[in-house]
């Protein structure tokens, strides 16, 4: 049986991704900081692992999950994420800070953290990014930036750990129809139509496709956008 760690599970990609490796028989490790939304998921997913830790507290993640890391894991999916919008001249420090926190030195920490089982098993870490990590806009600043970051740590750790045999993958989503989403379409002043966007179903198919590629191969980057309609 696989070991999946995943954050980000009670979230619209996040708990697709989740359901799919449960239903393909992957133990699943569910880590975020709500522990009533994560205990009603796992009565979903019987032998789920419930993990409560804050990756938006990467200094704390070492002592929250001291004992609780799994000894081998065969797959890290990071898809936690948090976004705020506005022109650099009106951003706080503690905007900066929150999206560098969340988006970026989470996910490093907890990769830290998670090494030699990765390693024990070969793992992939799979990285769901954004379009924003790609290209950044006019009042994305913040946000981009946090998101190019994550880019850069896939990239280093693709180089660190091909030796190790562990994978690493980034993935690019276009806008996609989350609460997320609708909290951007709001802070844009824009009305929020679901079935305009991406679905939370086809990116976790994307996901999947680059977890189950045979060894002999490896997806590094991968972009999806919205399809035509």
């Amino acid at each position: 049986m696989a070991n999946s760690l995943l954050t980000g599970a009670t979230g619209g990609i996040g708990k697709v991704i989740a359901q799919r490796l449960h239903d393909r028989g992957d133990r699943l490790f569910l880590l975020g900081r709500d522990g009533a939304a994560l205990d009603a998921l796992a009565k979903e997913f019987p032998g789920t692992e419930v993990l409560v830790a804050d990756v938006g507290r990467p200094t704390e993640l070492a002592a929250e999950l001291a004992g609780l890391l799994p000894d081998r894991l065969d797959a890290l999916v990071h898809c936690a994420g948090a976004v705020e919008l506005g022109p650099v001249g009106d951003l706080d420090p503690e905007i900066w800070q929150t999206m560098f926190a969340v988006n970026l030195a989470g996910p490093a920490e907890l990769t830290r953290l998670t090494l030699p089982a990765l390693r024990a098993a070969a793992g992939h870490v799979v990285l769901v990014n954004s379009g924003a990590g790609l290209a950044a806009h006019a009042g994305w600043g913040a946000y981009a930036a946090s998101k190019f970051g994550l880019r850069a740590l896939a990239d280093a750790l693709r180089a660190e750990e091909h030796g190790n045999g562990v994978r690493v993958t980034s993935v690019y989503p276009g806008r996609t129809a989350t609460a997320m989403q609708e909290k951007v379409h709001l802070q844009e002043g824009a009305d929020y139509v679901p079935e305009e966007w991406i679905q939370p179903d086809s990116v976790a198919s994307a996901v999947m496709a680059a977890l189950d590629l045979p060894r002999d191969a490896e997806v590094t980057d991968l972009t999806v956008r919205p399809g035509l309609r």
